[in-house]
């Protein structure tokens, strides 16, 4: 038993110390800007400010890539600048994506969004990928 002690301390120390050299990583998934944008945004601001060293990627389709158009506003408070917040969250290293599919379906294009976000093929298949293939967590605010 006197040795048992000692060789757990061991162990314990050593997984805290594998978790602290490998960051948390999470999806936030918006589809509906109207209704998440602010939330989420506000979530990954409270998210960073807790644990800093998450790496946090936000993914976005259908109604939820409007938040990241240029001088996009919440419609519900007007004051809020979603390119100030966007901006502020890209300086904490989160990333922020756009789906190509939704570009199409929408008749919209690359030059009406934000040079802070980058795009991916499908919303739907990058969540699915971060999740079982890179691990992250998943929020949907």
């Amino acid at each position: 038993m006197k040795f048992l002690l000692p060789v757990l301390m061991s162990a314990l120390l050593a997984l805290n110390a594998s978790a602290q050299s490998h960051p948390d990583k999470v999806v936030y998934h918006i589809d509906n800007a109207g209704t998440q944008a602010t939330k989420g945004l506000r979530n990954i601001r409270n998210h960073l400010d807790v644990a800093p060293e998450t790496q946090i990627v936000v993914v976005t389709h259908a109604d939820g890539v409007d938040f990241l158009m240029e001088g996009a506003k919440d419609k519900n408070n007007p004051n809020v600048d979603y390119g100030a917040l966007v901006s502020a969250l890209k300086s904490r290293k989160v990333r922020f994506e756009i789906c190509e599919i939704t570009l199409k379906n929408r008749n919209l294009n690359k030059e009406q969004f934000s040079m802070d976000a980058d795009y991916t093929p499908s919303g739907v298949v990058r969540v699915g990928r971060l999740q079982s293939r890179e691990g992250y967590a998943y929020i949907k605010p």
